[in-house]
């Protein structure tokens, strides 16, 4: 059997969340811990006790019914998917991924579980638990728009870069930071789902903050749809619109104006003068004549 050249290893941070957690014990050894070539990359029975939770966890409530489920579910099952560390040192690890899952083994009174063990660096740690909980996680619309937002900030992407991790398209992820910029009653509003993220996408557009509260209270209070604030809000907008002046319409003014002059110039020559104008003072003034003797007449007044 002939050897095949070992493909070049391409750096994991630019692919994904699928490279990040990839299954090879070939990956760059961090050498500020003290972990031997056969552990780093191999999947392990860990003690509950010596692994740490996720410092850079973007979740901040986990369900706790759900959580007894999947905790009955391993006691019949057990652990299907393993969790993913990394290991800070002797008999101590730290989560990388999987905290629903390690949560629910401790309230299943397991005493170990199997993880993969990673090489990973604070912002690794950082990027693979935020991508990890908005690819497999219902996270709610404002932890999804932190976690972008912290994807931007501490982890320096574009947001092109950020939608290529999420598999999101700009727009999309953008319509979720904009979330960022509502009162904290509406965002908390969205996060405990008493509203959807139509409903904030329409307050939005409403520029002050008093009248953007009005609207989310006549949401709870009346269980309005999301056409309905739709509606509302354009109604809001057009009602605080300056209305556009009809350019046929001039201002009382002008027209006391220029009808004034008109009568001088049609006393002036003898005949009746029209004049038209525009609101910018452009137009025309018409004298009219009935013959050549009349059109001479004129003239010699113009002194033409």
């Amino acid at each position: 059997m002939s050897d095949k050249p070992t493909p070049k290893r391409r750096n994991a941070l630019g692919r994904g969340l699928s490279a990040l957690l990839s299954d090879n014990p070939q990956e760059p050894r961090d050498k500020s811990t003290d972990t031997t070539e056969s552990t780093l990359g191999s999947m392990r029975e860990i003690p509950l006790r010596h692994i740490q939770v996720n410092p850079y966890q973007p979740r901040t409530y986990f369900d706790q019914d759900t959580l007894r489920e999947l905790a009955e579910s391993i006691r019949v099952q057990g652990i299907i998917q393993p969790i993913t560390v990394r290991q800070l040192g002797s008999n101590s690890y730290q989560l990388i991924s999987g905290e629903r899952r390690l949560q629910a083994s401790k309230i299943a009174g397991l005493e170990k579980i199997p993880a993969y063990i990673r090489v990973a660096n604070d912002q690794q740690m950082l990027e693979m638990a935020l991508i990890e909980n908005i690819q497999r996680e219902n996270l709610n619309a404002i932890e999804i728009a932190l976690s972008y937002q912290r994807l931007l900030s501490e982890c320096d992407l574009k947001q092109e870069e950020l939608g290529d991790r999420v598999g999101k398209n700009r727009t999309t992820v953008n319509n979720y930071l904009r979330l960022l910029k509502l009162p904290p009653d509406i965002q908390a509003g969205l996060r405990d789902n008493l509203i959807s993220m139509g409903h904030a996408r329409a307050l939005i557009n409403v520029e002050k903050i008093d009248n953007q509260l009005a609207i989310y209270h006549k949401i709870l209070d009346e269980e309005l749809s999301v056409r309905k604030v739709e509606s509302l809000v354009r109604e809001m907008m057009t009602a605080r619109s300056p209305k556009k002046q009809d350019p046929t319409k001039q201002a009382p003014s002008l027209q006391s104006e220029l009808k004034s002059v008109q009568q001088k110039l049609s006393s002036h020559f003898g005949t009746k003068v029209n004049i038209k104008s525009d609101p910018g003072y452009k137009g025309d003034i018409k004298i009219p004549f009935v013959s050549a003797e009349d059109l001479n007449r004129i003239l010699e007044i113009l002194d033409i």
